[in-house]
């Protein structure tokens, strides 16, 4: 009886320690923005009404692309309005390269500008531009 609970409790050990699950890395996919002349690739002070050059340059990692969204957050707010949402298409679902002209408020603050792009599994990055608007 005492061999059959020693072999019992080693194949319990053995089956535990065998059952580790492989996680996921989870891992995001890159953006980037375009950095060449034209581009606003960073904080920059503008002013009010003008419009900016935003370039994008988005690879997979991991996981097919799937959407890219691009919101704002005004004057500090801690929520922020979504300003465009675009989703990829099957020729896109592995890199995505666009530009974006973005007009800021005709009032003076700070406009914050995030660009969220998510995969199929749902993993993100996320980049930001905050404006500061005279």
């Amino acid at each position: 009886m005492k061999n059959l609970i020693s072999f019992s409790c080693v194949a319990i050990l053995l089956l535990t320690g065998s059952c580790k699950k492989n996680k996921d890395a989870h891992v995001p996919p890159d953006l980037a923005f375009k950095t060449t002349a034209g581009y606003t690739s960073s904080d920059a002070t503008i002013l009010n009404g003008d419009s900016i050059l935003v370039g994008v340059v988005i690879t997979k990692k991991e996981d097919d692309l799937r959407t890219l969204n691009i919101s704002y957050a005004y004057d500090g707010a801690s929520t922020s309005v979504s300003h465009l949402t675009y989703s990829m298409t099957a020729a896109e679902y592995t890199g995505f390269n666009h530009d974006y002209y973005l007009v800021t408020r005709n009032q003076t603050g700070t406009e914050k500008w995030i660009f969220t792009v998510t995969d199929r599994d749902g993993n993100l990055t996320q980049k930001s531009i905050t404006l500061t608007v005279q």
